[in-house]
């Protein structure tokens, strides 16, 4: 599979492009390897908080739907772009013309 990606990369691309390609493939792998399980557990826990509170709030829909609106957002899967906006902008990684 690298393979193939590296033959069909386009010949312009320079070392420091390949370099920080493979950096970002290799962390948001990593990224998504710890983080998927710990969503799993997180939104598991969440659904089971808000059915209890459901119970112990003598039925207070609104404070269900809260805690479940908030443990059921994503992002689900680190991308480029979600790892881009976690560390912000850095000016030193930005294409020069």
């Amino acid at each position: 599979m690298l393979a193939v990606a590296i033959l069909l990369a386009p010949l312009s691309v320079s070392a420091e492009d390949a370099i920080e390609k493979a950096g970002v493939g290799v962390g948001t792998t990593v990224g998504n390897v710890v983080l998927l399980p710990m969503k799993a557990v997180s939104v598991f826990v969440g659904l089971t908080v808000g059915a209890v509170s459901f119970l112990f709030s003598g039925g207070n829909v609104e404070l269900t739907k809260q805690i479940w609106n908030d443990v059921t957002e994503g992002p689900y899967v680190i991308t480029p772009e979600v790892a881009r906006t976690g560390i912000g902008e850095r000016p030193e990684l930005k294409k020069k013309d």
